[in-house]
């Protein structure tokens, strides 16, 4: 896979202009990171942390202080690549509120498309072929506001694949949702990844979503920390704890009983691989 998203020596800083004299504040410090194409890679960091930070500054919102942000090959910093830039790596943000602009949700996801002046044979195309991608062609008649979190965010994401991007960058997409709005925007990013190639950056910070990515980079203070795939990274419990991190509740429950005495692996991740190594450790035990 040939790299779509590239940081080099990247350092940024937000400024309070309010303070006398202005005070800045480093958030990003140094990072050097890569992002495939068509890969899914899941980045947890505690609040402040630096990764909201970070995909912004993939999607060009944010530019470098100093060094280098590469989007499909285009430099963050040259104004002339926005468009294209935006183009190519689509945003969902964590409230879909904030991106639903239209009263009706086929006029929503359309919004951006008429911007850009697509024609419009072109856009009821592109419409009706993104509300089925993530399910939502029966409601394409009905008002935002009175959907679901789940729905609504899967509308978002919806108004942001009818643009045809190559990859889509997810801030922290499911924290205002419940258990089954979480699982409906997660099967939909999983679909995009997996049936259609397209490349996923998700700011997460519940651990189950991370697990279920190809990839996991943990953020701390500005600094990437550690990377490698979910059984690498929530197989480090104790370092991931001393990060302020959690791991999934099913790898936390093998590292218990570990430190007890069992003998457990210690990259069980899901409860498919922990309920099979349960059952093989009651096996041993049951035998004469």
């Amino acid at each position: 896979m040939n790299n779509f998203i590239q940081a080099k020596n990247l350092k940024f800083s937000y400024i309070n202009e309010m303070e006398e004299p202005p005070v800045k504040t480093e958030v990003l410090k140094d990072v050097t990171l890569d992002v495939k194409k068509g890969e899914f890679l899941a980045v947890l960091g505690h609040n402040g942390s630096g990764k909201s930070t970070l995909a912004k500054c993939f999607n060009a919102i944010n530019i470098p202080e100093s060094g280098t942000v590469t989007v499909n090959g285009l430099d963050t910093a040259d104004e002339d690549n926005l468009l294209a830039i935006r183009k190519s790596a689509g945003m969902v943000f964590q409230n879909p509120d904030n991106q639903i602009v239209a009263t009706i949700v086929e006029e929503d996801v359309a919004f951006a498309l008429e911007n850009l002046g697509v024609e419009p044979a072109e856009i009821r195309r592109r419409v009706d072929e993104a509300l089925k991608t993530v399910g939502m062609y029966e409601y394409r008649l009905h008002a935002p506001h009175k959907l679901s979190g789940g729905q609504k965010q899967r509308v978002a994401i919806a108004g942001v694949i009818a643009m045809k991007p190559d990859c889509i960058l997810l801030d922290e997409p499911t924290a205002m949702l419940d258990p089954r709005g979480r699982k409906e925007v997660m099967d939909t990013i999983k679909q995009l990844n997996r049936e259609q190639g397209v490349t996923i950056v998700l700011i997460t910070h519940y651990m189950d979503e991370a697990a279920q990515a190809d990839r996991v980079v943990v953020i701390d203070e500005g600094e990437i920390m550690l990377d490698g795939t979910p059984k690498q990274i929530f197989s480090q419990v104790d370092t991931m704890k001393n990060l302020g991190l959690d791991v999934p509740q099913v790898t936390e429950l093998c590292h218990r009983l570990r430190k007890a005495g069992c003998n457990l692996p210690a990259d069980v991740i899901t409860e498919e691989e922990c309920v099979k190594a349960l059952a093989q450790l009651l096996r041993k035990g049951a035998q004469p």
